[in-house]
């Protein structure tokens, strides 16, 4: 997909900040009908994430039988994208679709319901959440804020990210304007990078420009779309920071509420089953992405030295420790039930899935 078939409303973004929920049809009730309005932090037709945003909102539609429409912005079309959340909070938009770890300002405790440096899987990022109490906390947070957030999407684990240069070490990363959200981002931070966290859409012209050195989203799949091989072709995996990253839908807690009970199913489990659907996009279309960027596009895929991997992990040690510390009971109380739960899911992980995949690459091939 040409960068240009969906950065077109992304580069609206500048002017649409200005734009108000007045410009929009509003949401109205017509013979039991009801239209919502979903903002998201992702480019017009922007592949995986926001095609996920679009099938889960025609998700909803088609289940309920048109009795609730959702109706979809891009970023900028309506909010610019790192205020997807605010308008839900501030109710110019019933819904929005992006990463809970691009609000971590409001609540340190929301960058664990997104990715963790070295923490979990997406599997085991969906059992803490549906059956270890990750819900629950999640809930108390945004309770605070009068929305509701429930998981929306998988790219399982990412890719490491994009560098003009090879990285032989540490050394290397010192002074590095790197792009990168969240806990991961105070993980580069301690390894010596200066980091910012900018939306998709505004990733490529930083790059370009030389604001930045070095930048992750996500990976073959929608990096490929983002055009970041035209300016740098060394690509690392895997992603220690975001080893199994969730997006999420964030919901208006009131106008949730005020639906009947077989439309709040019909949103939870539209969620549910797109957090699933996308899961399965990203594992179909990551790798045949590579492939193009790597034969057609002359990139590198390269492995993160040793060095850095271990320094990564004392790093996001001490990022975790710091934040398991924190003197916000809520984000404390997410923090501990996150290693918590960790430190169960890791033994199935480890004991099951991982001699498994060891033994395929060893023994296995066809």
């Amino acid at each position: 997909m040409k960068r240009r078939l969906f950065l077109k409303g992304a580069a609206l973004a500048g002017v649409a900040g200005a734009a108000t929920s007045a410009a929009f049809p509003t949401p109205a009730l017509s013979q039991g009908r009801l239209q919502w309005r979903m903002v998201t932090t992702w480019p017009k037709n922007f592949p995986g994430l926001g095609v996920g945003a679009e099938r889960l909102a025609k998700r909803i539609n088609d289940m309920s039988d048109g009795r609730l429409t959702v109706r979809v912005f891009a970023a900028g079309e309506l909010v610019p994208a790192l205020q997807a959340l605010d308008a839900v909070i501030q109710g110019s938009a019933e819904m929005s679709h992006g990463a809970a770890y691009y609000w971590q300002g409001k609540n340190r405790g929301l960058s664990f319901f997104t990715g963790v440096p070295y923490g979990m899987t997406s599997r085991e990022l969906a059992a803490w959440v549906r059956f270890m109490g990750g819900q629950q906390i999640w809930d108390e947070i945004y309770d605070k804020f009068g929305v509701k957030g429930f998981l929306s999407g998988d790219t399982g684990t990412q890719a490491g990210g994009w560098f003009r240069k090879e990285l032989t070490g540490v050394a290397d990363i010192k002074g590095l304007k790197f792009r990168t959200p969240g806990l991961g981002g105070q993980t580069w931070e301690k390894l010596g990078a200066t980091v910012v966290n900018l939306a998709a859409g505004e990733i490529f012209q930083a790059l370009q420009s030389g604001a930045l050195d070095a930048a992750e989203f996500v990976g073959p799949y929608n990096d490929l779309a983002l055009g970041f091989h035209q300016i740098a072709k060394n690509y690392y995996f895997p992603s220690f920071i975001e080893p199994g990253l969730a997006t999420e839908a964030v919901v208006n807690k009131s106008k949730f509420a005020a639906l009947p009970k077989d439309l709040q199913a019909i949103v939870e489990n539209a969620c549910q089953a797109e957090y699933d659907h996308t899961a399965s996009d990203f594992y179909a279309n990551d790798p045949v992405a590579l492939k193009t960027l790597v034969e057609k596009h002359g990139v590198k895929a390269l492995q993160f030295p040793e060095e850095i991997l271990k320094a990564g992990a004392d790093a996001a040690k001490e990022v975790i420790t710091a934040v398991r510390n924190s003197d916000d009971p809520l984000t404390k109380k997410t923090a501990e039930s996150f290693v918590a739960s960790l430190e169960i899911l890791r033994t199935r992980t480890r004991g099951t899935d991982s001699p498994f995949l060891v033994a395929r690459e060893k023994y296995f091939k066809l």
